[in-house]
């Protein structure tokens, strides 16, 4: 079995490093969030970093990178307090991806990136259209880490998704809604449906329950 000690990974050429250590958490979301400056224009941006936090209230958290350059996710939602979480559909991951890409402020991702820009319900942070699974969310706290990356934790305000994908027992059914994961930077993956289990006891192993 391969080890690598922290002074391995610390050593490594910059580009090997990036890419191994964010490969290490595995499979992550893949999200887009969008959000509005305050003279209107969009910005639209792929992140991986989206955690849950809490259900009652409903708490999300994403990462920002160091704001030592200009962000324009993080500018535009502290001065609106409002953004929005959107799945990536599997089928426009290479749209996705072309967010990433270091646009002008003055360039929409929705428009340069083939998204359709959507208000819903007064809320001030656009929507993506395409996705399946949309949260529009109010900035609560931010946390600053000590390399400098920024956790801004949200409360969800709104939910958007389309009626099937919603269970009975309130768990959503991503592999219908062609939600797409991430591995590492730039790896996009299609999501089969989940083998699920039960409650775990104490003494009781828990049963697969597979989708009929």
């Amino acid at each position: 079995m391969r080890h690598l000690t922290a002074a391995d990974i610390a050593g490594f050429e910059k580009v090997y490093r990036l890419n191994l250590v964010n490969g290490l958490p595995g499979f992550k979301s893949a999200n887009l969030v969008g959000t509005a400056a305050p003279d209107g224009m969009t910005n639209l941006a792929v992140f991986s970093s989206a955690l849950h936090l809490g259900s009652d209230p409903a708490l999300l958290g994403i990462i920002t990178r160091p704001t030592t350059v200009p962000r324009h996710t993080y500018a535009n939602l502290k001065s609106s307090g409002c953004y929005t979480l959107n799945h990536v559909p599997e089928a426009l991951a290479v749209q996705a991806h072309y967010t990433s890409a270091n646009f002008p402020d003055t360039v929409s991702e929705f428009d340069a990136c083939g998204f359709t820009a959507e208000y819903r319900d007064g809320f001030s942070a656009p929507y993506v259209a395409e996705s399946a699974v949309s949260i529009g969310l109010r900035l609560l706290e931010e946390h600053h880490i000590s390399n400098g990356t920024v956790l801004l934790v949200g409360t969800v305000e709104h939910v958007y998704m389309r009626d099937e994908l919603l269970r009975p027992d309130g768990t959503l059914d991503l592999a219908a809604a062609g939600t797409a994961a991430i591995s590492g930077l730039d790896g996009y993956h299609a999501v089969l449906p989940p083998v699920r289990f039960g409650y775990a006891r104490v003494g009781q192993l828990p049963v697969a329950e597979r989708p009929a």
